[in-house]
């Protein structure tokens, strides 16, 4: 059973991240946001890189594909991105704000593995982003009052990829805090599909104030 959610987890992160690369060059925008993407490869790259120095396994072919879609994904960021803030971010400062922004994604997923144990760190960081992740594209939703950038396939897909984990983890290897965190995040992942649905069924209630 765990082998199977491993797989499931697998498919449905990366069918979220095909999306996600669909999406930004269709919208000419990033479908994941910047914080959590920051951390997401931080976290694929640096457990890839592990798993191919001491042991190969399902997870680490799984974190090689997610790296790799979300180098593209990163592109889109630094592609897009800038258009997403005020003027005055002007493309140098955009650029500095970015590198820091990846160099700290990778020194705090380093904190994690120094703090714990590589397994550890792995799930404790995974499942703290993943909530992260799951608040930001609430907030994503909000400043871009709508879809732009956005679909229900990622919404359906990174709630499944993180629903299967957290059974794995949180109830078959009876880890608490992974499952509060992991039920946490379905709480905010079945929140960002209601507001998508309602959306895509409701469109006149996200037109700015004063709209006919």
């Amino acid at each position: 059973m765990v082998l199977f959610l491993t797989i499931l987890s697998g498919i449905a992160w990366t069918v979220v991240y095909i999306e996600a690369i669909r999406l930004g060059f269709r919208d000419r925008s990033y479908a994941i946001p910047v914080a959590a993407l920051g951390l997401n490869i931080a976290w694929e790259f640096l457990y890839a890189a592990h798993g191919l120095a001491t042991r190969i396994d399902v997870q680490v072919v799984i974190n090689i594909a997610w790296a790799l879609a979300d180098v593209v994904i990163v592109y889109t960021f630094l592609r897009f991105g800038r258009a997403e803030l005020p003027s005055f971010v002007t493309r140098p400062l955009f650029a500095g704000w970015a590198v820091l922004l990846f160099l700290t994604s990778f020194v705090v997923q380093w904190l994690f593995v120094v703090q714990f144990d590589w397994d550890n760190a792995a799930r404790y960081a995974a499942f703290l982003q993943n909530l992260l992740m799951s608040g930001l594209f609430i907030a994503m939703f909000a400043v871009r009052r709508g879809l732009r950038g956005q679909s229900m396939l990622i919404a359906v897909a990174k709630w499944i990829g993180t629903l299967a984990p957290t059974i794995s983890f949180g109830w078959y290897i009876h880890s608490p805090f992974i499952l509060g965190i992991g039920l946490l995040c379905s709480i905010f992942d079945l929140a960002y599909i209601g507001l998508l649905w309602w959306a895509r069924n409701s469109p006149r209630a996200l037109a700015p104030a004063g709209n006919p």
